[in-house]
């Protein structure tokens, strides 16, 4: 059960959409350096949620109250998100991602590690949700570290689907009407999570 709870919430944070999933969604329509793509987020993502699980573990069984407050806290981000998503999904900014916008030339394989790398490791909302959130609910949990063998899990779920099955969604992924379905859908999951943390206090 604690294995399935991080996967899942690993899945629903990871999901959202941003600047390293469109990355990954391009470089999928375009078949280029996928596999280094998808292994680059993958093991980033690997190694923030072992260190978020790590640090936040440490700190919870030093100082057991914690473990209230992160229920809470973590409830908090949840819903903050759902309502970010939420909001999107009520009124979209006109997402699109069009299989036809790759340039002539292919990008080099280290151009693409480099992109790769900035837009995961720079990007500070990664830290919110990889160190601190996955790491605060992990908390939560007696077998933390099965909880973050979920996460990874859905991480590395999500990105080798993100990228090796870009080509197929690519006619779909061309409406804006398929990013408000994807936002709705990321809100209610989150919003879900939330409460079912907050019950479990």
């Amino acid at each position: 059960m604690t294995y399935l709870v991080g996967l899942g919430l690993g899945l629903s944070l990871i999901v959202a959409i941003g600047a390293q999933n469109v990355f990954v969604l391009r470089q999928g329509l375009r078949r280029e350096h996928v596999l280094l793509v998808v292994t680059i987020c993958t093991l980033s993502d690997a190694v923030l949620i072992a260190a978020g699980v790590a640090g936040v573990g440490a700190a919870v069984e030093n100082v057991p109250w914690l473990v209230s407050g992160a229920r809470w806290a973590g409830a908090a981000f949840l819903l903050g998100y759902a309502a970010l998503a939420a909001r999107r999904a009520l009124r979209p900014a006109g997402e699109t991602l069009d299989a036809h916008d790759a340039p002539a030339a292919a990008a080099s394989s280290g151009a693409v590690a480099a992109t790769c790398l900035a837009l995961t490791w720079l990007n500070p909302h990664v830290y919110l949700d990889t160190v601190v959130l996955l790491g605060t609910v992990a908390s939560t949990h007696e077998a933390r570290w099965l909880f973050a063998a979920g996460a990874v899990t859905g991480s590395a779920l999500w990105f080798a689907g993100l990228g090796f099955g870009a080509r197929l969604l690519s006619g779909v992924l061309a409406r804006p009407g398929a990013w408000r379905v994807l936002d709705g859908a990321i809100a209610a999951v989150m919003a879900v999570l939330a409460v079912s943390l907050v019950a479990g206090a």
